[in-house]
C-alpha cells in the first residue's frame, strides 16, 4: 500500500530533502547537494521564484518509510505570459516500484489538471537556471553540482506512466589538451580590432558585481529563442548572485563589452565541485565548507555552467575572445578537464562554437511529456 502525503512542515522538508541520500548511498557516481540550501531552494521567504510560481512537494510511505519523493510546479509566467500550459516536475526520485513512481505523477497530473494545464513535463525546476533532465546514456560519470543523478530503472517508470520524450540534452567534455589556441588566437584579435570590442577579467567577486545585472539580462536575450525559455526577473537576480557568486572564482568570469562598455558576450566556469560535494555529505560544518573551498583553489576540472552573445554578435567569432582568455587563465592553474553542463540536443550554435575542441558527447538526458 503507497501512501502519498504533502510537505506541510519543517521536519517534512528535511525528510524530502534528504530523502535521496539514502536512495544514493555508496554511489559513486551521485553528487550530493548542499541540505541548507535545498532547504532555501523550497523556502518562500528565500526563493524569489514563488512570487511567480507555486510549488507543492510530496512523500511516498510504504510501510511507513519514505520511497519517494516529487516537486509539482506551475511557473505562473510560463503559463500567462507565454501560454506555455505547462505542469512542471521535478526533484523526482523512488525506488524502484512502478507504484510508488506511479502514485507520484498522479499527483502531479491532478494538479494539472485542476489549474487547466494542458501538460506535464519533468524532471524539471523552476526556471532555466535550475536542473534539468533525467539520464538515459552515461551512468559511469560523476555528475556536477548543477545536475541531477539517476538509477538507470528511472526510464522505464517514465515509459510506463504513459509519458514520452519531450526534449534531448547532452553533456560533453574534452581535455583541456584539445584546445589549439591557433583556432582562436589570430581570429579574436581581429574581432576585438573590427567590432572594437575588448575582454574584461577579474581577481576579485566584487569587480563582478557593477556587470552581474547586465549579464542576467544578456542571459535573457541570449536564450529567449529555446524552447520554453522563461526569462530570470529582477528580484531573481538577486538571489541567483547570492546563491552562486561565491562558488565561482572571479577569474573564471569573462565578458566581452564594446566601446561603450555595453556586455556583448559572457561566460562563467565553475570549477568542479562533485568529489568535495561527496566528502561533504550534505554539510558545510565541521569540514565540508574545507573540502569546497579546497576544490574552489585547486580542482583541475572545470565546468561551463554558462555562455552567452548578444543575438547582434552571434556568428560573429565573439567566443574565439572568450576561448582565448580562458586558455590563458586554465594555463596559469594547470587545468586538466573541461565539462559543459546539459545542452539541448537541437541548439546547435552552442554546439558549433565546441567543434574545434573534439568534445566526447558522455552524457545524454531527456525531459518526459504527458498530455493531461
Amino acid at each position: 500500500m503507497i501512501r502519498i502525503e504533502e510537505v506541510t512542515s519543517k521536519r517534512d522538508l528535511k525528510a524530502f530533502v534528504k530523502f535521496p541520500f539514502k536512495l544514493y548511498e555508496g554511489s559513486k557516481y551521485w553528487t550530493p547537494p548542499i541540505i541548507s540550501q535545498e532547504l532555501k531552494t523550497f523556502d518562500k521567504n528565500e526563493n524569489p521564484v514563488f512570487n511567480d510560481a507555486d510549488a507543492r512537494l510530496f512523500l511516498a510511505y510504504k510501510n511507513n518509510e519514505i520511497v519517494g519523493r516529487v516537486a509539482a510546479i506551475i511557473n505562473w509566467l510560463e503559463v500567462k505570459n507565454q501560454s506555455q500550459k505547462k505542469m512542471r516536475f521535478g526533484w523526482f526520485d523512488f525506488i524502484d516500484d512502478l507504484d510508488v513512481s506511479k502514485a507520484l505523477l498522479e499527483k502531479v497530473e491532478a494538479i494539472g489538471i485542476e489549474n487547466n494545464l494542458e501538460f506535464a513535463e519533468g524532471p524539471v525546476g523552476f526556471s532555466n537556471l535550475d536542473k534539468v533532465g533525467v539520464i538515459d546514456e552515461g551512468f559511469d560519470a560523476i555528475t556536477p553540482m548543477v545536475t541531477w543523478y539517476n538509477h538507470e530503472y528511472y526510464i522505464k517508470h517514465y515509459e510506463a506512466a504513459g509519458y514520452t520524450i519531450e526534449k534531448g540534452y547532452i553533456e560533453s567534455r574534452f581535455p583541456f589538451s584539445n584546445v589549439d589556441p591557433d583556432t582562436f588566437m589570430k581570429a579574436q584579435a581581429l574581432i576585438k580590432r573590427r567590432y572594437q570590442l575588448k575582454a574584461l577579467t577579474f581577481n576579485k567577486t566584487e569587480e563582478v558585481m557593477p556587470y552581474a545585472d547586465k549579464m542576467f539580462d544578456l542571459f535573457n536575450e541570449t536564450y529567449a529563442s529555446l524552447s520554453s525559455f522563461v526569462a530570470i526577473t529582477d528580484i531573481q537576480k538577486e538571489y541567483f548572485k547570492k546563491k552562486f557568486l561565491n562558488f565561482i572564482n572571479p577569474e573564471y568570469i569573462k565578458f566581452v563589452v564594446d566601446k561603450d562598455d555595453k556586455l556583448i558576450g559572457f561566460a562563467i566556469v565553475m570549477p568542479s565541485y562533485a568529489e568535495a560535494l561527496q566528502k561533504a555529505k550534505g554539510k558545510l560544518f565541521p569540514f565540508g565548507f574545507s573540502h569546497i573551498l579546497k576544490a574552489k583553489k585547486h580542482s583541475k576540472d572545470v565546468n561551463f555552467y554558462l555562455i552567452g552573445i548578444h543575438p547582434e554578435y552571434q556568428n560573429k567569432g565573439v567566443h574565439a575572445v572568450i576561448f582565448n582568455e580562458y586558455y590563458n587563465t586554465f594555463t596559469e592553474k594547470g587545468i586538466k578537464m573541461c565539462y559543459r553542463t546539459p545542452e539541448l540536443e537541437d541548439n546547435h550554435a552552442i554546439h558549433n562554437i565546441w567543434k574545434h575542441f573534439n568534445p566526447e558527447v558522455y552524457r545524454k538526458r531527456k525531459t518526459f511529456r504527458k498530455d493531461l
